[in-house]
């Protein structure tokens, strides 16, 4: 009998590394002035997770990282959360609390996660950005739109 779970289904966690053909600015590996984002799928925690340290190139002014940066961050984990219902999205609404500043020096933990149930064609994504102490640094909130028929993204 051939099992029909997928093998990112079976692991714990799975690396989403850049695609090289994507151009997204976030994520995709074919932007060359994209931030080729790497994140860390958890299959077990259904929670989508990265880690940076953002350097000089994305900051808004006094080693602080810029906000449409921050915003940019929680908009690519919320969106990776998508994955868990195998379903290509858009983000339709995006909103983000800025509670302390985000160095450019230090490691930031970017993490997303459903919140809330489907309704229709709309998913309810939730996310935070933390230091290397733990402290919640930006947190975020998002309602992305299906779009076409179930794909992986």
């Amino acid at each position: 009998m051939k099992s029909t779970e997928s093998t990112e289904e079976k692991t714990a966690t799975v690396t989403l590394a850049p695609n090289p053909e994507n151009r997204c600015f976030g994520c995709g590996g074919a932007n060359d002035g994209g931030m080729k984002l790497t994140f860390v799928q958890d299959n077990e925690k259904r929670r989508i997770v990265g880690r940076f340290v953002l350097g000089e190139r994305y900051q808004g002014g006094g080693g602080v990282g810029h906000g449409g940066i921050i915003a940019t961050l929680l908009d690519e984990a919320m969106g990776k959360v998508c994955r868990f219902r195998e379903v290509r999205a858009v983000t339709a609404e995006l909103s983000v609390q800025y509670l302390k500043p985000v160095s450019v020096q230090d490691e930031i933990v970017v993490e997303g996660w459903e919140e809330g149930e489907q309704k229709g064609r709309n998913l309810f994504h939730a996310g935070e950005i933390r230091n290397s102490a733990g402290d919640v640094l930006a947190r975020g909130k998002a309602r992305f739109v299906v779009v076409g028929g179930a794909k992986k993204i």
